[in-house]
């Protein structure tokens, strides 16, 4: 049985096993990482042969660990990693291509509808009554999206905000504040069965969830990488960043925002951005930090979504789709009961 998964950033680790009696034997593991010394390669194999075929990650990370000789070292790859590998020559761990992915490129909403939208569709994945989705927005207004977990009055400028006409609204997933403005942000969601990251921990699943994004940019000439826990950044500067949530029922909500032309000097106005905030950065101005798309490419913003949408669909499959009527209607409700209303957007005063 065979197997392959590419580290996000790293090397590929293949994995060639067989199961005898419900236990793994002749384990082959190769690929294009480095390891020193070589020999450690030995070391790997024997750790996983007579592993039970039903081992975890955490069992088979745990047998290499113990069984790598001191001083070892592996580059471009991990333990995980191999395990991964290892369980998808099993069958036990999915890939993108283990599903059908539908891709929404879908009208302009208001902001709290996209954040209901996120919602109903995270869990209509979950219910089974929708395929695994991307979907990429459009923004009807000027906004600033908060964390679930900010502070309202500490992030935003709300008399500036009245000002310039920005709608302030609160999303279900942790991380920063954004500003976003039609025509200046690439906005998408993904909503991912939860088995496709079950053998990863939360900062694998950021890099791996955004993998297909970075060969999109890095195709379009963009300089762009990941930069742990949940940015997309390039050597000139930070590109984007990603949120998560998980459902019960088995569902992950990854959703990213990046920079395509925004106007630093109002995002400095409406937002409220500390010096605590980019003390760790080495920077003067919070506005160098976002670098947009088009200074990098001169290429029109619905360009650039075109080519991201035929690079996920080139690597993972999928086809077009669209939100049905019944789960504008829901996100509706949701807007009325939820991310609309004065008590969610104040909950973290």
């Amino acid at each position: 049985m065979h197997g392959e998964y590419k580290v996000p950033g790293g090397k590929l680790v293949v994995a060639d096993v067989a199961v005898v009696d419900g236990r793994l034997a002749d384990v082959q593991i190769s690929g294009d990482f480095f390891l020193e010394p070589a020999e450690a390669l030995a070391d790997l194999r024997a750790a996983l042969n007579g592993l039970p075929a039903t081992a975890s990650v955490e069992d088979m990370v745990s047998a290499q660990r113990a069984g790598l000789r001191p001083g070892a070292a592996l580059i471009g790859f991990t333990f995980e990693s191999v395990a991964i590998a290892v369980r998808r020559a099993l069958g036990v761990a999915k890939t993108w291509r283990d599903y059908e992915w539908q891709v929404i490129d879908s009208k302009a909403v208001p902001p709290a509808m996209h954040l209901a939208l996120d919602d109903v569709l995270a869990r209509e994945v979950a219910a089974g009554r929708r395929p695994p989705t991307l979907r990429f927005w459009e923004w009807e207004r000027p906004a600033i999206i908060i964390g679930n977990f900010q502070s309202l009055r500490n992030e935003v400028d709300q008399e500036a905000t009245a000002r310039f006409g920005v709608q302030v609204v609160r999303r279900v997933t942790g991380g920063g504040a954004m500003f976003v403005e039609p025509g200046s942000t690439i906005t998408y969601s993904l909503y991912a069965p939860a088995d496709l990251v079950a053998d990863m921990d939360f900062a694998a699943s950021y890099a791996f969830l955004d993998a297909w994004v970075l060969k999109a940019l890095n195709d379009l000439g963009i300089d762009a990488f990941y930069k742990p826990l949940n940015d997309i950044a390039s050597s000139k500067g930070k590109i984007g960043g990603a949120a998560q949530k998980r459902y019960a029922g088995g569902t992950v909500l990854h959703h990213v925002t990046m920079a395509y032309d925004m106007d630093a000097a109002k995002m400095m106005q409406v937002l409220r951005i500390g010096r605590e905030k980019i003390s760790d950065k080495g920077i003067a101005s919070a506005a160098k930090r976002v670098d947009p798309v088009r200074s990098q490419t001169g290429l029109e913003r619905r360009t650039v979504i075109e080519r991201m949408k035929q690079t996920f669909v080139d690597l993972h499959g999928g086809t077009p789709g669209d939100i049905t009527p019944a789960e504008y209607a829901a996100a509706e409700q949701l807007v009325q009961e939820k991310f609309g209303t004065e008590a969610w957007l104040h909950h973290v005063p």
